[in-house]
């Protein structure tokens, strides 16, 4: 299970572990300020809690760089299965806060097990799709169990609710499935089947998750209600102009009329910091760190690898891309957090150990191939 191999140190990945600590840093940074207040002069101690989940997610990398990834692949289904009863715990002895019931208490710390189910179906469906290989792209009958792997943790997730984490579970599986591929018929009998149940899913949500999407299309319609949040983020980023208005000196931020400042919508906190420059340097760490993931894809030695490289990378891209796009106003909020800079341990400690994995397989390429 863990063979400590000095090939593993020869050849470590320092380009994904130094774009993660670089990412990291300016999260704890971005923390730091949105605890800030310039009324009182009074300082959260959530940036301090933050550098005890880096902590703990080094700790996961360093576990998970050190586990060969074929293990977690042959035992991916009991893995998976440890997340979903996870998610019933949830219902049976975990805690609710401001109406969702997500989280389990450990020690001193809580935990969200839908944030490990991300990497567990990503493991899952890794492990179905490497052995069904059938050399074709797949027909809609042939994804039955694969569909089965997503669907019965985003049912348990959807009750909690957390509506963002089902979203990202769902696209998770799409993105997947485009990769390994789909037969066309099947594709385009897809798309058919997702535009007819559309006004259906409308009807299962939950009236505030209803009132998010209409306000998405017209904030202003309730300024003061539902459309409050984008308002304010989109003028916490435009208010940053080109450089910024410095470090601790966002007035949206440190007045606090900016909400949900130090998880959704952090990008505003440092938007409005740093600018339009800035902001388009994070871009580019962002884009480095996913270009990175997609490079280790395309030269893991093994199917397997590939396919969990790949998804990994695109569970970071897709988070990047909605919680930036949520904070700018064109998708609706939907309360997903930015990769390594939004507070929250269970997901920081789930993405450093799933960069830990992409470590792995990108320095197991070299083991592969001289073994």
């Amino acid at each position: 299970m863990i063979r400590l191999d000095r090939r593993l140190i020869l050849n470590f990945d320092w380009t994904l572990f130094i774009l993660v600590l670089i990412i990291s840093g300016i999260g704890l940074l971005n923390i730091y300020s949105s605890g800030f207040s310039l009324t009182d002069f009074h300082q959260t101690q959530l940036y301090i809690k933050q550098v005890q989940w880096i902590l703990i997610g080094l700790v996961g990398m360093a576990l998970a760089f050190f586990i060969d990834y074929r293990f977690l692949s042959r035992h991916a289904y009991i893995i998976y299965g440890i997340s979903i009863v996870l998610l019933l715990v949830v219902f049976t002895a975990g805690y609710a806060t401001r109406g969702s019931q997500r989280w389990i208490a450990v020690g001193g710390f809580t935990f969200q097990p839908s944030e490990l189910v991300k990497l567990t179906i990503i493991l899952a469906l890794a492990k179905y799709f490497d052995r069904h290989q059938i050399g074709r792209g797949y027909h809609l009958t042939e994804l039955f169990i694969p569909f089965l792997i997503v669907i019965v943790p985003f049912l348990f997730i959807l009750k909690q609710p957390d509506l963002g984490t089902g979203l990202i579970l769902f696209i998770l599986f799409l993105s997947i499935v485009f990769f390994v591929g789909l037969d066309w018929k099947s594709l385009l009998i897809a798309a058919a089947g997702g535009l007819i149940l559309t006004p259906i899913g409308w009807y299962f949500l939950k009236d505030y998750q209803r009132e998010r999407i209409l306000t998405f299309f017209s904030p202003e319609r309730d300024p003061l209600g539902s459309g409050y949040h984008i308002i304010q983020s989109m003028i916490a980023v435009g208010s940053g102009g080109i450089f910024g208005k410095g470090f601790l000196k966002g007035s949206q931020t440190q007045l606090k009329f900016l909400p949900e400042q130090q998880t959704d919508f952090v990008f505003s906190v440092f938007a409005e910091e740093w600018g339009f420059l800035g902001g388009m340097i994070l871009l580019i760490l962002f884009l480095s760190l996913i270009l990175w993931g997609l490079k280790i894809m395309i030269h893991s030695k093994d199917y397997p690898g590939a396919l969990i490289a790949f998804g990994i990378t695109m569970l970071i891209f897709w988070e990047v891309f909605i919680n930036i796009g949520m904070v700018l106003g064109i998708l609706p909020v939907v309360g997903i957090p930015l990769p390594f800079l939004s507070y929250g341990g269970s997901s920081m400690v789930v993405l450093m150990t799933a960069v830990g994995l992409l470590m792995n397989i990108s320095v197991r390429r070299f083991i592969l191939q001289s073994s």
